[in-house]
């Protein structure tokens, strides 16, 4: 067994050994109180200092991304003015291995006389925090993975799983879904699924020139060079605007493979065009409309029109935009 094996197997140990002392009571209470921070549309602020501030800083982040308020306030902070943020209705969680940090134990009178709710995440549950708090999760470790026994490791491991296990419990008791996670992820490749849509990432008709059915074969290829996209849209004669097929470069190809040399002149856009392609609406998440490109009664295509009600072209949605916002 390597070094760092050991380390990783002592801390894995030292969380299954703080899961194995939580009171039951305790958790529930602490979640009981999540819960109506939530309810009450009010704040959750963490609160740490030195290693346990940053872990602090890594459970706020995590809550905020999952829906419910969170914040990281600093004690020595609070003590000077920041205490102002937090109100009577919201929830402070408190971490501290000793459970004897001063600056904590400074600040817990003020929570207590505002009537917040107080959970503590404690190395011992007979300390001062402990005792001035509602709520007590013990995460205790026997010693620390730091050959010294002195850097905060095993206990810092075990405070922040105690806070991801508190996120991932309340997510389920809320019923939190990829949408609802979403909606702080936008940026990210989940947000970007269940958020954008094929309008959002189309190329716009406006900035896409339409061939006639009659537009002849050197102005195809002229309209395809031209836009740049390697695909160009052919508009029903008597509705302008509306679609009435597509012509790709394989679509090209295909027809001068087909056709004789001396036919080539003779080709217009109604002869190069799929009539009828695949279309999607706008308002189609763009998830929606990738699967379309790759799993369709044909076969997979690169550029698919979006339309709307009246089949009026609102753009044109590439499988390489949808590659450059990193979702195929």
């Amino acid at each position: 067994m390597s070094a760092l094996t050991r380390c990783l197997q002592e801390e894995a140990n030292a969380i299954a050994s703080a899961a194995d002392r939580l009171s039951s009571a305790q958790v529930e209470a602490a979640l009981q109180l999540l819960e109506r921070c939530a309810d009450r549309k009010a704040k959750l602020v963490i609160t740490g200092v030195g290693k346990s501030g940053i872990v602090a800083r890594k459970i706020a982040a995590t809550f905020s991304s999952i829906g419910l308020m969170a914040l990281f306030l600093n004690p020595t902070d609070a003590l000077h003015g920041d205490l102002g943020v937090v109100a009577p209705e919201d929830v402070c969680l408190l971490l501290s291995n000793s459970g004897e940090t001063t600056e904590l134990l400074e600040v817990l009178p003020h929570l207590t006389r505002r009537g917040t709710g107080r959970i503590a995440i404690v190395g011992r549950s007979d300390s001062s925090l402990a005792r001035g708090s509602d709520v007590v999760l013990e995460a205790g470790v026997d010693r620390e993975v730091c050959p010294l026994n002195l850097a905060p490791t095993a206990s810092t491991a075990v405070a922040m799983a105690i806070g991801d296990a508190l996120a991932a419990v309340w997510m389920e008791r809320r019923g939190i879904s990829p949408a609802d996670f979403a909606l702080n992820h936008p940026a990210g490749s989940l947000g970007k699924q269940l958020t954008l849509t094929a309008a959002d990432l189309m190329i716009p008709a406006g900035k896409l020139h339409p061939l006639d059915t009659t537009t002849p074969l050197p102005e195809v290829i002229g309209g395809l060079t031209r836009d740049g996209i390697g695909s160009g849209w052919v508009q029903q004669p008597d509705q302008p605007g509306a679609l009435a097929g597509l012509i790709t470069d394989g679509d090209l190809r295909r027809a001068l493979q087909l056709n004789r040399a001396d036919h080539w002149i003779s080709l217009t856009a109604a002869d190069l065009m799929t009539a009828d392609p695949i279309t999607v609406q706008g308002d189609v998440l763009v998830v929606k409309a990738l699967e379309q490109m790759e799993h369709n009664r044909r076969k997979p295509i690169s550029v698919l029109p979006v339309v709307d009600a009246n089949k009026q072209l609102l753009g044109l949605l590439r499988l390489h935009d949808l590659i450059q916002a990193g979702l195929a």
